[in-house]
């Protein structure tokens, strides 16, 4: 009886631990993650000599080191900035980005951008970027132009050839390619997120974390989108008669491998594609619990031997 209870609950455990690695890898075996450094951005922001080794900021960006990049203050007629300094050229890739859009009043204008282009840093007309881009832009408006019957903030993607216009009178109308309203953005309780999937030659998704913390809602899916091979990105807003704060918090970019190359990647009716955040959970978890197991097991065996060593010596005794 001395052995039976630390038996049964490390047999318990072990079985626990088991299922809780295998419940991890049937999320998603078939994609691996890898941080990008140079596309990525947090708190404090800059090193000791006040500049950024990976970004460039400009206009009237406003860094405080604790908390924000604001790229456009609650004032009238301010834009600003930010681009990698590198272009990023993976093929594969999963960008979140934490963002906060703020401000007093009901009125307010006019919204920011992210930028995935081969132009990097041209201030412009376009939530602070330069018109006739090329390359993939994103719009978070905030102020109703000229689209009845949509509500807004609205969210849009822009396919820039390098020579066609922002229909900014329209917001976007004639532009878009895909979007989605987001009321309950502005001003939301819970941390804003944006989480932009690309898969080379099969998908670019974009999901909104705005309602709660831990759920996303899928803005866009473009089956077949391409991005520049080699684009910079970069965020960008503007205010007109109308002001807000637009604020990034943080960005964090992941190279994304397929371990099966003949597979493609999910989306739509194939499998979905795993998020790389679930993937560093996975990877580390999945680690920690193999060498937990391992743990376990070694205890096991060696329980098993004192417990043979004790009815060896028992016996012993008897027989003498």
């Amino acid at each position: 009886m001395l052995f039976t209870r630390p038996w049964a609950s490390l047999c318990l455990l072990a079985g626990s631990l088991a299922g809780v690695r295998s419940l991890g890898l049937s999320e998603d075996p078939d994609i691996k993650a890898i941080s990008l450094r140079t596309h990525s951005l947090e708190p404090p922001y800059l090193d000791s000599d006040m500049q950024s080794r990976w970004w460039d900021f400009g206009g009237d960006t406003i860094i405080r080191t604790d908390q924000y990049i604001r790229l456009s203050s609650d004032k009238p007629s301010r834009d600003g900035w930010l681009f990698s300094r590198v272009p990023l050229t993976a093929t594969n890739w999963e960008i979140t980005i934490e963002f906060k859009v703020h401000g007093q009043g009901n009125l307010y204008g006019d919204g920011f951008a992210m930028w995935l282009t081969k132009q990097r840093a041209q201030p412009g007309p376009v939530f602070g970027h330069a018109d006739n881009f090329e390359g993939l832009g994103i719009f978070v408006d905030t102020y109703k132009n000229n689209r009845p019957g949509t509500v807004f903030p609205y969210i849009m993607a822009m396919n820039g050839d390098g020579k066609t216009k922002y229909d900014k009178d329209n917001d976007g109308k004639a532009n878009e390619v895909a979007g989605c309203s987001a009321r309950g953005i502005r001003n939301s309780q819970v941390p804003t997120k944006a989480r932009l999937t690309y898969f080379q030659d099969s998908f670019l998704k974009l999901e909104l974390q705005y309602k709660s913390e831990d759920e996303y809602t899928t803005c866009f899916e473009i089956p077949n989108f391409k991005v520049p091979p080699v684009a910079y990105l970069g965020f960008s807003a503007e205010t007109g008669e109308l002001s807000d704060n637009f604020d990034i918090v943080s960005v964090k970019a992941l190279n994304l491998y397929k371990r099966n190359p003949g597979q493609a990647a999910g989306s739509g009716a194939t499998k979905p594609a795993k998020t790389a955040s679930s993937m560093t959970r996975e990877q580390e978890g999945g680690s920690w619990t193999w060498f937990l197991m391992k743990f376990v097991l070694f205890g096991l065996a060696l329980t098993g031997a004192y417990v043979g060593f004790t009815i060896y010596r028992t016996r012993q005794r008897d027989r003498f």
